[in-house]
């Protein structure tokens, strides 16, 4: 958080650590993992934590990287997502195992800490905590975004145990209003959920005695609509949130592999429309093609700190992307129908397909890192 370490994810067990400003590297956890290490979250300026393959999480000090923090055992499958709440302390982690599961960090020990199965659903491919901590987004590989609504990460999340807030498909704000899907296989597909209608009606009554509001843990199915993949589909394999909490930022994939696209929804925050059918959360308001290269891996994006700026994989390179050509904040320049993406500059430097890159989040620097393993880091001119 404070810009002074890089650290870097590698498909062979390693992190490696650099020194952004100089480009030094500084070491190497060379058995970090067993198996591919898949993502990096600091809880501070001093503490991290990596996921790996290897179905583990391992806690990092930076001040004795010699040796693991601890390691945290608890899923089955490939741990791909690392989240933190730095209100309550808690470490949230989801994997290919389709569980969600809560860390208390405040509990910690060289063996381990508590921790508990929050939230379970087939297909998981991310989740991110809202700046806030308010809610909890889950995007998928059969095209489905969950959201849970008044996010309480205290209360375990049983099929079942939550009310249902119906699912549908996002459009554009000309019918954004239209009732979605409510059939038991829109609700019952990403959530184990086999007798959703009843349960919909049941749970949403009891939100609209709440004068609008939704009940804690409350869960919205979405289908975000995607360009050109209406009769396709799609899988979302990046996921990502603006820094102020005003929209998310997705990836997606078609379904047969032969396009890519990156989207920007707004949140739609306000009362229901009907008692049991609430606002769409979510709203399409741009979105750009992007190189279909590199088919089968996954592509990170990522807001830039002032959240103005988009930073998109884009072939042998990255693309900085604007709401429009002046770098407005998006507030300002909210259109009516879903609008292109500005691309704003294209850097090629690599020499293979760059799967993920990163703002500094305290300087005018981004980092970007391709198949082959080059970390390239730039800055810009003025």
């Amino acid at each position: 958080p404070c810009r002074s370490v890089l650290t870097v994810a590698c498909e062979q067990t390693e992190v490696l650590l650099f020194d952004p400003i100089s480009s030094k590297h500084i070491k190497t956890l060379s058995e970090a993992h067993e198996d591919c290490v898949n993502n990096i979250r600091f809880l501070d300026n001093r503490l991290f934590a990596t996921c790996s393959d290897d179905t583990t999480i391992a806690l990092w000090d930076l001040r004795k990287l010699n040796t693991k923090v601890c390691t945290l055992h608890g899923h089955t499958s490939w741990v791909k997502n690392i989240e933190y709440d730095t209100n309550t302390r808690l470490l949230v982690t989801s994997g290919f195992d389709g569980n969600v599961i809560i860390w208390d960090t405040n509990r910690c020990t060289e063996d381990g800490c508590p921790h508990k199965k929050f939230f379970h659903t087939r297909f998981l491919m991310r989740m991110r905590l809202t700046p806030d901590c308010s809610k909890m987004l889950i995007s998928t590989s059969s095209g489905y975004l969950l959201i849970l609504h008044d996010l309480d990460l205290n209360k375990s999340l049983e099929v079942g145990s939550y009310p249902i807030l119906r699912a549908r498909r996002t459009t554009s704000s000309s019918d954004i209003m239209s009732s979605g899907s409510s059939g038991p296989r829109a609700v019952g597909s990403p959530c184990h959920q086999n007798d959703s209608g009843p349960l919909s009606e049941k749970h949403m009554s009891r939100s609209s005695q709440r004068e609008g509001g939704s009940p804690r843990n409350s869960l919205e199915v979405l289908t975000p609509e995607v360009p050109g993949e209406r009769d396709r589909g799609n899988c979302i394999t990046s996921l990502q949130l603006h820094p102020k909490g005003w929209a998310t930022l997705l990836r997606c994939s078609s379904n047969t592999d032969d396009q890519e696209w990156t989207c920007v929804y707004e949140f739609q925050e306000g009362a229901p429309v009907r008692p049991v059918s609430p606002r769409c959360s979510l709203r399409l308001t741009h979105c750009i093609e992007e190189a279909n290269v590199g088919r089968g891996y996954i592509k990170e994006l990522c807001f830039s700190p002032d959240g103005r700026m988009i930073s998109s994989p884009h072939g042998f390179g990255i693309r900085l992307l604007g709401f429009d050509a002046h770098c407005s904040e998006l507030v300002d320049c909210l259109p009516k129908e879903a609008s292109p993406l500005k691309e704003i500059r294209s850097l090629y430097s690599h020499n293979d397909v760059v799967l993920t890159t990163k703002f500094s989040p305290t300087h005018c620097q981004i980092a970007s890192g391709c198949l082959s393993g080059r970390v390239s880091l730039y800055q810009p001119k003025f």
